[in-house]
């Protein structure tokens, strides 16, 4: 019996993670052009936050088209993000993207999917997003 608790406590505890990771990007400089891909799947006030914050970083943010490649401009951002209901509406899931020429140079992520018992994930998704961009961009 006492090994089935320890078991039951250990599958707990590794089921209720929150993960954070960034790579941050380098080379990018204030006044630098980054055109952000709009994802329609994405509530309005994700984008709505991460390009003010794009834009107290010094950057001039272009917002292109769902349609729009990573390509299409030097450098680029793509981001997902996604809230679920437990008790209340969190953000459970958000990611951004930094390409240049086309190719990954940064990357942000948070998952607090595996969080499901882990009450850290009532996080403040507009301080969230603006911890992310810090860490994406620590040179601006």
């Amino acid at each position: 019996m006492k090994k089935i608790l320890i078991m039951f406590s250990v599958l707990l505890v590794t089921g209720c993670s929150i993960t954070q990771t960034v790579k941050p990007v380098e080379g990018i400089q204030r006044g630098t052009k980054l055109c952000v891909i709009e994802n329609p799947d994405v509530r309005k006030n994700f984008i709505n936050i991460y390009r003010e914050l794009l834009q107290g970083k010094g950057l001039e943010v272009s917002m292109l088209p769902p349609q729009a490649k990573k390509g299409d401009c030097e450098w680029t951002s793509t981001y997902s993000a996604n809230w679920n209901w437990d008790l209340a509406m969190y953000m459970r899931y958000a990611k951004i993207s930094i390409y240049h020429d086309d190719w990954l140079h940064g990357e942000a992520l948070y998952d607090s999917t595996s969080g499901s018992g882990n009450f850290g994930k009532f996080i403040d998704a507009e301080k969230k997003i603006g911890e992310m961009v810090d860490q994406l961009f620590p040179s601006l």
